[in-house]
């Protein structure tokens, strides 16, 4: 995962809709790059449902969440319908950013075809000042807007 201190790496990716996203479209605000393991399983639901109940306390603290996956589009698209998902969902399925961000698992891991649970607080600038391991699917949403509030964002 990336250290805090790194500028995000340039990427662009296909939104949910199949629509490409760069990252270049994040420059001047605050974004939380969620990366989860699998659209639609238990514990990324949670962590998902989490975020979406708390958007409105996201978008007070000027910043955007972005979830990436190695997802299909249609997958991801399928899950944001299901959940009322409002913030987009990337689809890496060749793994390519996921490298990047060093969320690959090991390709001998029993779940190499899914990402680290892992966040990414990234600050107008494109710069990470915080990451996540995530261990709490249920508090990370509140642990991200503690930081927010940390970092004097309202």
């Amino acid at each position: 995962m990336l250290d805090p201190g790194t500028r995000v790496p340039a990427f662009t990716l296909p939104d949910q809709d199949g629509e490409p996203v760069s990252s270049t479209a994040f420059a001047g605000h605050w974004v939380l790059l969620w990366w989860y393991p699998r659209a639609g399983s238990p514990g990324c639901t949670i962590e998902g449902q989490e975020l979406r109940d708390r958007a409105e306390q996201f978008r007070a603290a000027g910043c955007l969440i972005v979830g990436l996956s190695f997802d299909t589009p249609t997958e991801n698209r399928t899950w944001a319908q299901e959940q009322g998902f409002e913030f987009p969902l990337l689809s890496d399925v060749d793994h390519a950013v996921g490298r990047l961000f060093g969320v690959e698992r090991d390709p001998d891991d029993q779940y190499a075809a899914f990402p680290l649970r892992v966040s990414c607080l990234v600050d107008p600038a494109g710069v990470v000042r915080r990451t996540y391991a995530v261990a709490g699917v249920q508090e990370h949403a509140v642990s991200v807007l503690s930081t927010l509030t940390a970092l004097g964002r309202p």
